[in-house]
């Protein structure tokens, strides 16, 4: 029995990430993209280990750092196991063989998983006992009260839930889902060879909550309990005829890479919901294992899901911590969060009722999120779906919140009678199930629903709202650099533009035609679109501060973006900076560039901002000599989104907006206290505050936007004040 290793055909993606790979002799010039990842959640859990952030905060940056790698290991690995799998022989962008990253990540990421758990036992632990929070382990600690207490809670609430599991000749290995915990036993009949034993298992169901709380007398502490521990403790009850010999919770990390064949599937809607069905049965990639569990369980756990030694980790702690999320949430411990960061504002532009559109045609219109509002975004979409001069709404949707309010309004406007075309991106990685819900009910409602492109994601924020005004058919354009959802809009520091400008709305309805038919125009104006001319136009602006810079004129690179790993683009700017370019570089996430190499001359610097926000907004500034440029897009520099999606990059030319994202580039590049600088190697460092400024751009953001909101208000208010006689006789 067991579960069989898949030796599948690997994926076209990742072949094409290794074969644009350059030669071994030029390895030295770039860092491999998984470890730099692995670099990049370091510093998320340096987060953890600052003091001077709040314990929740600290908390909340650890569970952070959990979900990170539970998706590193179920994409990225799993990608490098298919080059494996498919014996493939060509070098990454940094000069390693499949089997040498594997090997490096699998180092690093047991060592990344000691860490977590170090800062987990040393520091959040007695962190939060001092705070009067218990997180019990054992409970044979507690008082006979609080047993019968948790026993009572098994009988009445957990046990209808479970569904015990045995493994013998009629009952094969069960399915173990992915990041599902489960309590693995060894047991024995009570009648039988007591040298003989059977495995049992238990799912610990995710429809209860991970902690549960004792009802204390007192007020001032807080005592939580682990489901699987309560389950553990119980385990008799679900297996009358054994005596237990052992019982311990386990995880399971799977593959979740899907491969599609969309050329030979006749519905790609139908084709991902059965691939959907099949990621439950991805190779088994990690095992995590609790402290103190049985070898002989670990053995038999270990042959059933085919899982080597090298894919096992022995944790000092709980699985999975992003239970550390759900403590967060809790109600009751504002005192230990930050409460210095107060987001959003309505941006003073949209701070009246009344017509939108009167508004847009004033002028182009910045937001920046989360310090401005995304309401005005849902808003946009809403009065479009009932305004009667409003003829067709189209969008796309990459990712949106679970209760989008963004597809309701669709939704009306469809019923209102309006054409409504909306592109749901079915291939969004995670979210696919929710987007083929989110796409039928679309389609139910009247839209015309595009599932995407064949062989591409579409990954571009943009909605066009075509509208018949009293001067005659004017197109109103929303593009963004994020995600239309209005959840993560309060998480994530994103950039979106209103415009109704003719050339911006010609080339809007350009991109949508071509998403839903073949019409590609012979002329755009305005925006710039992969895989079509997206990465010749970033070389063209490169090579451009390049010639700047030979003649003696002002040439500076200002790109903000979430990754850096296209080596076409690296190797444009190691010349630029050879030439005498200034490049600053504020990269959240991966980023395979060096800084180090000897003829660029220390002129490319590289940052990473790691704050309460997740920094997410895209935006390139071009020197340009005296004609300063810039733009945003949905884009980073990587092969995937240059070669292989729909994206948008857009100049913002508004005299006013520019000074607006040049000021947000500006704030980042000062930052003191959430920025880390790349040092030689590609090691990061916080930056050295000795004769600076305290800076900490994401609460600068927040004030101003306070500051804005603030400022508007109050002209907006009128104050009558009654005249005093003195007044009077003047």
């Amino acid at each position: 029995m067991g579960e069989k290793k898949k030796s599948g055909k690997k994926k076209e993606k990742s072949r094409e990430a290794t074969t644009r790979a350059p030669k071994r002799e030029q390895d030295v010039r770039f860092f491999n993209r998984e470890l730099s990842w692995l670099a990049f959640n370091e510093r998320v859990l340096d987060e953890t280990r600052d003091a001077d952030n709040p314990l929740f905060e600290r908390m909340k940056f650890l569970a952070i750092t959990a979900s990170n790698l539970d998706e590193f290991v179920m994409v990225r690995m799993a990608a490098l196991y298919d080059l494996l799998d498919a014996d493939i022989k060509d070098t990454d962008i940094a000069g390693m063989l499949p089997e040498e990253q594997l090997a490096k990540v699998t180092e690093k990421v047991h060592a990344f998983t000691e860490e977590q758990y170090q800062v987990y036992r040393r520091q959040i632990v007695p962190a939060l006992l001092s705070a009067g929070v218990t997180l019990t382990e054992d409970i044979g600690r507690l008082t006979e009260a609080e047993q019968a207490q948790i026993d009572r809670y098994f009988d009445e609430e957990v046990y209808p839930v479970l569904t015990p599991m045995a493994v013998d000749a009629s009952r094969p290995f069960p399915l173990v889902r992915n990041r599902a915990i489960y309590i693995g036993a060894l047991v024995t009949e009570k009648k039988g060879d007591a040298g003989e034993l059977d495995l049992c298992l238990v799912q610990v169901p995710t429809v209860l909550p991970r902690l549960y709380e004792l009802t204390l007398k007192t007020a001032a502490e807080r005592r939580f309990v682990f489901l699987e521990d309560i389950i553990a403790r119980n385990l008799e009850k679900l297996f009358l005829n054994y005596d237990i010999i052992c019982r311990h919770p386990f995880r399971v990390l799977r593959s979740a890479d899907l491969e599609i064949d969309e050329d030979d599937a006749p519905d790609l809607l139908v084709e991902i919901e059965n691939r959907l069905k099949e990621r439950r049965f991805g190779d088994a990639l990690r095992m995590e294992v609790a402290p103190g569990t049985d070898r002989r369980l670990i053995r038999r756990l270990s042959e059933e899901l085919q899982v080597e030694e090298k894919e096992l980790y022995r944790l000092s702690g709980p699985p999975d911590l992003t239970f550390l999320q759900k403590l967060y949430a809790l109600d009751g411990f504002a005192a230990y969060k930050e409460n210095g960061y107060r987001a959003p504002w309505m941006h003073p532009a949209f701070d009246k009722e009344g017509d939108l559109f009167e508004t847009l045609r004033e002028g182009d219109i910045l937001l920046h999120h989360p310090y401005d509002s995304f309401a005005p975004v849902v808003r946009f979409i809403e009065q479009a779906a009932q305004d009667e001069k409003v003829l067709a709404i189209k969008q796309t949707l990459y990712r949106v919140s679970a209760d989008s309010p963004i597809i309701a309004a669709l939704a009306r406007a469809a019923d209102n009678g309006k054409q409504v075309s909306v592109l749901v991106e079915l291939k969004a990685r995670f979210d696919e199930e929710n987007n083929i819900v989110w796409a039928r009910r679309l389609e139910r409602a009247g839209c015309h629903v595009i599932y995407g492109l064949t062989g591409l994601k579409t990954h571009c924020k943009i909605t066009l709202v075509v509208r018949r005004d009293d001067d005659g058919i004017r197109r109103y354009v929303h593009l963004g650099t994020g995600n239309y959802n209005d959840s993560t809009a309060r998480l994530y520091t994103d950039l979106g533009m209103f415009t109704c400008k003719e050339s911006y709305g010609a080339d809007a309805t350009a991109v949508f035609n071509m998403l839903s038919g073949y019409s590609e125009p012979r002329v755009w104006n305005r925006l710039v679109l992969a895989p079509l001319w997206l990465k010749e136009r970033l070389l063209y602006l490169i090579e451009r501060e390049k010639e700047h810079a030979a003649n003696g004129e002002p040439a500076h690179i200002i790109a903000k973006m979430n990754a850096l790993c296209h080596a076409e683009v690296i190797e444009a700017m190691y010349a630029a900076a050879a030439a005498g370019v200034t490049i600053d570089l504020i990269v959240r996430g991966i980023c395979s560039l060096r800084t180090d190499l000897p003829e660029c001359e220390g002129r490319i610097r590289v940052r990473s901002i790691i704050g309460n926000f997740l920094e997410h907004s895209r935006i390139f500034y071009f020197e340009n000599g005296y004609q300063p440029e810039i733009y945003l897009a949905s884009a980073d520099w990587m092969i995937r989104n240059l070669e292989r999606r729909v994206e948008i990059m857009f100049p913002v030319e508004d005299a006013a907006l520019k000074a607006e994202v040049k000021h947000i580039l500006e704030a980042e590049l000062a930052d003191t206290e959430k920025a880390r600088v790349m040092l030689a190697e590609g090691r990061y460092a916080r930056v050295d505050k000795r004769g600076k400024k305290r800076v900490n751009s994401q609460k600068l953001f927040c004030e101003e936007a306070a500051g804005r909101s603030r400022k508007e208000s109050a002209a907006r208010t009128r104050v009558f004040h009654p005249r005093t006689p003195k007044e009077k006789e003047a």
